[in-house]
């Protein structure tokens, strides 16, 4: 390892910083400070973050270094691998097992790697000598387990490296070769280039892991510890931090629900539970409120060498916009076929009705063909807009636009009307327009009709609507019977739409005046 020497870099730690300063002094700990310094074995303690927070006298001497400039320091930058090729790919290794001993809680080996160190030659010059280290990294822990410090333990095997080359220059195994190690080495070798191989398979599978579409969790033991979890999981959860939470713990709010017992069955029983569709409560954002999701999920249990059930593997996917619309299109399929039976009784009911006003059948053709193309225009605004409802200024446009756009005045403000609404006042408009072409204004050149609406208590919106017919014949009498269009008409005020009408037949023209509640639930 190649000490850097770097002008103006102020050392933590003053000459003479070891173990010692490390722990409390006095009685045992300082035994073991001083054994520690004395160790002809070189050691290095590191903190988690790599730096060298102590070395003994062994590790300076093998490194060619000084406590002065190294204490403190991040080891990678207080040491490099020299020159070469090889160098960063040396470094790399180091540096991997080091972590591995860091975050995995265990000692980690290193059976061979190459590390060059700095030498100074008979001409006072700096050269790089290649080394061979053996390397064991230890992590301590404190009373919570938690990583306080890694120990690196280094063996310098050059010489034992260099004698197997010698002995074996055509890459075979001699005797001496054996005798002196150099086979165990060769095989240590090995096996430290598959455990590397198992290490790059094992970070592709978690990234594949992390990087699934569906959510997916590790949970271990009886109380369902999270291990891991992917991208998936937290967005489903609201990004809470679960990891080494059990799940009732990291969950609260799925008590209740089921899930758990699901969960407890599986590991009790080592049967997998497959979920289809299923309805849970989760919070999805922090302090936020409960929401209703649909999950297609798999609980398998996971098992150890011995066949006992150790955990619980957990994967999904989020269905909830998919369950959503096929509950919508459910729901619209009903209505559809509720729609068309009313629609069925309707053309049922004009026809009857229709009959029994017209005795001749071609008289009988002509009026059930317009009732039903004002049923068809009605259907068609309602289409535009999915059947959620149509203006009740469009319903009369359409309805009357026949006989011309300047003869029907009308005035008032947007009105939504419901579907069930709006094919009534469709029907209405039409027979109105009907009678006043056959008999009122619209039968004469001059005759016009004005329509006025507004909408009264907006707590209980009303709407108020007259029908005034001008300028056309006179009427001589009220009619002294009720035809079909007057029975129709209040018929569906009365009854569809649950309001009042009043027919008057003043000598200047009818006038016909309506008051509908808007706020009533329409469905039929």
């Amino acid at each position: 390892m190649k000490p850097k020497r770097k002008h103006g870099v102020t050392a933590t730690r003053t000459a003479g910083t070891g173990l010692k300063e490390l722990v409390k002094s006095g009685g045992l700990a300082v035994d073991l400070a001083s054994a520690f310094d004395a160790s002809p074995n070189p050691y290095v303690l590191l903190t988690p973050d790599l730096r060298i927070a102590g070395v003994n006298q062994a590790y300076l001497d093998i490194t060619n270094s000084t406590r002065a400039a190294i204490v403190g320091q991040p080891l990678f930058a207080a040491f490099d691998s020299g020159p070469g090729e090889e160098a960063p790919e040396n470094v790399r290794q180091v540096r991997a097992s080091l972590e591995r001993a860091r975050d995995e809680r265990r000692r980690d080996h290193l059976a061979l790697v190459k590390f060059s160190m700095p030498r100074i030659d008979e001409q006072g010059r700096e050269r790089f000598e290649d080394r061979y280290w053996s390397a064991t990294h230890t992590p301590i822990l404190d009373d919570d387990g938690e990583v306080i410090f890694l120990l690196q333990h280094t063996t310098d095997i050059t010489e034992l490296q260099r004698l197997r080359e010698r002995s074996a220059p055509a890459g075979n195994v001699s005797a001496i070769d054996a005798i002196l190690g150099g086979a165990v080495l060769g095989r240590a070798e090995e096996v430290q280039q598959a455990n590397l191989r198992l290490e790059s398979e094992r970070n592709r599978l978690l990234e594949m892991f992390m990087q699934a579409p569906g959510f997916v969790a590790v949970l271990s033991g009886p109380d369902h510890v999270f291990q891991m979890h992917n991208a998936a999981y937290a967005q489903l959860i609201g990004h809470r931090q679960i990891t080494g939470k059990t799940i009732r713990e990291a969950l609260p709010e799925v008590a209740g629900q089921g899930f758990f017992e699901l969960v407890d069955s599986v590991f009790a029983t080592g049967e997998a539970y497959e979920g289809r569709a299923s309805e849970i409560q989760l919070q999805r954002t922090p302090d936020g409120p409960l929401e209703t999701v649909y999950l297609n999920f798999i609980y398998q249990p996971i098992r150890d060498s011995s066949g006992g059930v150790a955990g619980i593997f957990v994967q999904g996917h989020d269905v909830t916009e998919t369950v959503i619309s096929t509950e919508r299109q459910k729901l619209m399929i009903d209505e559809l076929n509720h729609r068309v039976k009313n629609t069925l009784a309707t053309v049922q009911s004009i026809a009857m009705q229709t009959a029994r006003s017209h005795g001749d059948p071609r008289t009988f053709a002509e009026g059930f063909q317009a009732r039903l193309l004002a049923l068809s225009h009605t259907h068609d605004l309602l289409t535009r807009s999915h059947w959620e409802g149509a203006d009740l200024g469009d319903i009369l446009q359409h309805e009357t636009e026949a006989h011309g756009s300047s003869r029907v005045s009308a005035n008032g403000p947007r009105v939504a009307l419901a579907p069930a609404a709006a094919l009534s006042m469709g029907m209405i408009f039409h027979e109105l327009a009907t009678n006043a072409a056959k008999y009122g204004a619209l039968s004469s050149p001059d005759g016009r009709v004005l329509v006025d609406w507004s909408v009264a208590d907006q707590t209980r919106p009303r709407l108020a609507l007259v029908w005034r017919e001008i300028d056309g014949p006179p009427v001589v009498a009220p009619p002294d019977r009720k035809g079909f269009g007057s029975r129709l008409i209040e018929r569906n005020v009365r009854h569809d739409l649950a309001g009042d009408v009043e027919l008057d037949y003043a000598s200047g023209g009818l006038t016909a005046t309506f008051s509908i509640p808007l706020d009533r639930e329409q469905g039929t």
